[in-house]
């Protein structure tokens, strides 16, 4: 058999760089996280159940996630060729058609792990990968409304993950409580996400993305979502007080105060304060999320 000539085409693949890049590492943390509080909440497991907990982790993260950014960077590469030009997909280091591939490879992956980590966990991650193909694929693309594509989001990198990771620890459903406290992190977290539409409200208008900031203006979309951030975290704190875990509960309490005081700043001006109250809000947020999964893991929870 003859070599190749010389002057044969390449055949165009990404480079490792270029596919971390479209992957995005930066953002598996949220889904992580609350993976990590949905395994802290169902208390001590059996050595037996460590593989599937480590798995989930890369589910949750690196797969999943990761997923979605290469999902969403495909179905956006047109915009992001007007706003966002440096992108991995419309700078050229995403070659072809390189991007939907690896979007579907990566389903496809999350998928077959799901599915060795157990029943519970397929089903979370099925859910979770039509929420991240809903979420930017024509003629879905649930991220043109901020009602819909922030309530997709906090659901897929909160509540999902929280509940996967309870699933594979325990081999089996959640107890009540740990599904209705991961729901409600993930309703609080479309707050969290509305607050990053602030930084893009003109080039959302001009692009017809309806994200809250454009359908409600700025200071009336800073109070929803303050609203929506401080609601369900002080029905958190009920249930927990219901569960006979008043030092838990008393300091997510503490930690909602200090963030409704922020939030006082940040509807006043929040196109000034939208950063500054991302960075206090949600650290605060999640420290809550982790005190909450202690609380849980300490309680005696009745089953679903």
């Amino acid at each position: 058999m003859s070599a190749p000539s010389a002057t044969s085409p390449a055949i165009a693949v990404p480079r490792p760089g270029a596919v971390v890049a479209l992957l995005k590492p930066i953002t598996w943390f949220p889904p992580m996280w609350a993976y990590a509080c949905g395994t802290v909440s169902v208390g001590a497991v059996g050595i037996d159940r460590l593989p599937y907990i480590i798995g989930g982790i890369i589910l949750a993260g690196p797969l999943v996630c990761g997923g979605s950014q290469a999902i969403n960077d495909w179905f956006d590469r047109h915009v992001d060729a007007i706003n966002e030009p440096d992108r991995v997909i419309p700078s050229g280091r995403m070659p072809g058609r390189w991007g939907l591939y690896i979007a579907l490879i990566w389903t496809a992956l999350s998928l077959a792990l799901g599915a060795l980590l157990g029943t519970w966990v397929l089903v979370a991650t099925v859910i979770g990968l039509i929420l991240a193909w809903a979420y930017s694929m024509p003629p879905v693309r649930l991220k043109q409304n901020g009602w819909w594509g922030n309530g997709a989001c906090g659901f897929a990198y909160e509540s999902l993950p929280w509940m996967t990771a309870a699933a594979a620890a325990l081999g089996a459903l959640p107890p009540g409580p740990i599904l209705a406290v991961a729901l409600l992190y993930g309703l609080g977290a479309h707050g969290i996400m509305t607050i990053n539409d602030f930084k893009a409200i003109e080039g959302d208008r001009q692009m017809g993305v309806r994200t809250l900031p454009v359908q409600l203006g700025a200071r009336r979309a800073a109070l929803v979502a303050s609203l929506v951030m401080a609601v369900p975290q002080a029905i958190v704190v009920a249930i927990l007080f219901a569960l006979a875990m008043p030092w838990h509960a008393a300091a997510i309490a503490v930690l909602v105060l200090v963030q409704a005081v922020a939030m006082v700043r940040f509807v006043g001006n929040p196109l000034k304060y939208d950063v500054w109250f991302s960075a206090i809000g949600v650290g605060l947020y999640v420290t809550g999320m982790m005190i909450a999964a202690f609380a849980l893991r300490a309680a005696t929870l009745p089953t679903v």
